[in-house]
């Protein structure tokens, strides 16, 4: 059956593509894009059995690998031109001379030449392999043969440091891979068996040992135990959990042996959903990198006809025209003006951006992403849970004296136990475990008020004051006066009191307010929480523009306001109930910590360990990544245009242009691999 290429909307070839070379040239092609026909997923962790100092001692042999060509191309190359001009020897001369440098160069042409024909037969013409193959080989063709070997010399020695670039950006990102473990230990009739992870079904116990990482998610059994989040979160710092506490696939159990139940299948754990997300960010391109690709298609066809133009044309205008001389500075102008520095070193350096933010705990779902980040004039977040840490607690009950208030406190337990949200579980902590004996009838949430029920017939409301206005339900307080969350009760259209909630501040959202002022970001709050709360941490943290009270509609009228003013927007929430204003803002940023799926799926950038300070860390890498984009592109447009005008007049040599292009490629492809070094 004849191979059929596949397409994205763009017209973008998905499979079979010179950066799929590359990539799997760098043992990375499982992040390839999913949808590459021809993809080589050589590298999957769930297919190898074999040990990590295995991977490595294999990674250290491709290089080798991949160097040898080079290797013998040199030792030739240098022997050739020793024999040329430092120990002249009277046999290399005339066809022995050619024969000896086209064996130098066959090493390092032939796959070039290979890739260029393979290419054309894509409809790939004007690639970058194409233009190599007729510069080195023009270059033979006019006798100079040591130039020839050069260009494809170095030019194969710059496609082995984009290959070795690639592994390094991945790396990051890969080491994840290792984070899920193949096998596990099972109990069966309280015996311990190890089984492949996959193969386990929901419901059964797993036994970790101290040290062990949980191969998939599940309920911890044990009465508590600490582990390590690293691969979750970024974070090494131990996190206790208790008995019925759900803990994830990657986590290390650090002390006590523990049992957990398993509660979800081997390719549903949230590690898989993440490696699935990061793995999958490559696809997601930004609008600096899609343009270079329509340039280069663009432009390399263009630069084609140009030293057509430079070969044939002064032959009308030059009286001692030499078609030697000519065609010598077209193959140099060929070879300035081959694109690789642009189309490699961008892509690195967008991807090695995601892999810096992923080694913090910052899932960023695309480069395009990247790009917003670095533009994003507003912060606009949600404060339970974004910048307080979402943990409620009950700190007094006012309820009216005609009311049984433990009575009324168990009606109001059983309603809330309807809710996940965090006063619901406050409430829950408060008054204990729910009276089932409580039949509840024709219950109701009430979007941005609270909860309704009918028990014992009669009409019980749990929720805000709006809620109580909306039923019109009297009540004699000054709201004003009620600093904290107010949670309000009615009973058969009877006002029964108020519940008041607290919830603390995250210790470093402070930091993350002052780090926003200081990269330019102005900061917004908006919340469905009461207007003095909201004000009161807003005042606390600095945060100049706040408003409490929202319903979700207002929340994307806010939203609306600042980008009518032509301004970018980021909300940070949690991704699922303001799901409107995430879809609204320039970027959507989810405090997803060890939280739901849903989450995850949905933000553009999902911050693990549920840390604000990570937002405006996520915004300076966005900033860098940018940077370092921009200055790939005017070093090599830059260099190039330089050298390109010195050798269409006749200055630059074949020497000249491999600076141009492998010399600016190589600076290109480090200045991108900065940004996995720098510390945010």
């Amino acid at each position: 059956m004849a191979h059929q290429h596949t397409y994205d909307a763009e017209g973008k070839q998905l499979c079979c593509t010179a950066e799929e070379k590359i990539y799997t040239k760098a043992d990375a092609a499982n992040f390839i894009e999913e949808d590459g026909c021809c993809s080589t997923k050589k590298h999957r962790h769930e297919e190898h059995d074999h040990d990590h100092g295995h991977e490595h001692s294999d990674m250290e042999g491709s290089i080798f690998k991949l160097f040898m060509p080079a290797v013998i191309s040199l030792v030739l190359l240098l022997a050739g031109i020793a024999m040329d001009h430092v120990f002249p020897q009277t046999w290399f001369t005339g066809w022995v001379r050619g024969i000896w440098y086209v064996v130098a160069y066959i090493p390092v042409g032939l796959p070039v030449l290979k890739e260029a024909v393979e290419s054309m037969g894509k409809g790939d013409v004007f690639s970058e392999f194409f233009l190599m193959g007729i510069a080195t080989v023009g270059a033979f063709a006019i006798g100079e043969y040591p130039e020839g070997v050069a260009v494809m010399l170095f030019y194969s020695v710059g496609e082995v440091f984009q290959t070795m670039a690639v592994s390094k950006a991945k790396s990051n990102i890969k080491s994840l891979l290792d984070q899920r473990p193949d096998e596990v230990t099972i109990l069966r009739n309280n015996e311990p068996q190890t089984i492949k992870a996959e193969a386990v079904d929901i419901g059964a116990i797993i036994q970790l040992k101290p040290g062990e990482k949980l191969g998939l998610d599940g309920e911890l059994l044990s009465d508590s135990a600490s582990f390590n989040t690293s691969a979750l979160t970024g974070e090494s710092r131990p996190d206790t959990k208790n008995k019925g506490e759900t803990v994830l696939a990657g986590m290390i159990n650090l002390h006590t042996v523990s049992q957990v139940k398993v509660t979800t299948a081997y390719t549903d754990s949230k590690l898989s959903k993440i490696l699935a997300l990061v793995q999958n960010a490559s696809s997601q391109k930004a609008p600096t990198e899609l343009f270079i690709r329509k340039f280069a298609k663009i432009y390399t066809p263009i630069v084609v006809f140009l030293a057509i133009g430079i070969t044939f044309l002064p032959a009308l205008f030059v009286a001692d025209y030499v078609f030697t001389d000519w065609l010598y500075r077209a193959l140099v102008f060929l070879v300035i003006s081959c694109p690789c520095a642009l189309v490699i070193s961008i892509p690195l350096g967008y991807f090695g951006g995601i892999g810096a933010a992923s080694r913090n705990g910052i899932l960023i779902k695309g480069s395009n992403f990247l790009d917003t980040l670095a533009r994003i004039q507003n912060v606009v977040m949600d404060k339970t849970g974004t910048m307080t840490e979402g943990v409620f607690n009950v700190q007094e009950v006012n309820f009216n004296a005609e009311f049984d208030k433990d009575e009324m406190l168990q009606m109001v337990n059983v309603l809330e136990s309807q809710s996940t949200h965090p006063v619901a579980t406050a409430i829950h902590h408060y008054v204990g475990d729910v009276d089932h004996s409580i039949e509840l009838v024709h219950t109701e949430e009430i979007a941005g008020h609270g909860l309704k029920a009918t028990i014992h017939g009669k009409e019980l409301l749990v929720g805000n004051f709006k809620l109580m206005d909306k039923f019109g339900i009297e009540y004699n307080l000054d709201l004003d006066r009620i600093v904290y969350t107010a949670i309000a009760v009615a009973y058969d259209h009877k006002f029964v009191g108020y519940m008041t909630i607290a919830d603390n501040i995250k210790a470093d959202a402070q930091l993350t307010i002052d780090k926003l002022k200081s990269l330019g970001v102005k900061s917004t709050m908006l919340s469905g929480d009461k207007h003095t709360v909201v004000d009161h941490v807003a005042k606390t943290l600095g945060i100049p523009n706040a408003f409490g009270d929202l319903l979700p509609e207002d929340k994307v009228n806010k939203i609306k306001e600042i980008k009518a003013k032509g301004e970018s927007v980021a909300f940070v929430g949690d991704g699922v109930n303001d799901a409107p204003v995430v879809a609204l803002s320039d970027v959507g940023i989810a405090m997803g910590g060890l939280g739901s799926d849903a989450t995850i799926e949905t933000a553009d950038v999902v911050i693990q360990d549920d840390k604000p300070s990570k937002i405006p860390m996520a915004i300076h890498i966005g900033k860098q990544t940018k940077k370092i984009v921009w200055q790939n592109i005017g070093l090599a447009f830059g260099v190039k245009a330089i050298v390109l005008i010195l050798g269409a007049g006749g200055l630059a040599t074949m020497w000249e242009a491999v600076f141009a292009d492998v010399g600016v490629a190589l600076l290109a492809i480090l200045n991108a691999i900065r940004i996995q070094r720098m510390t945010f």
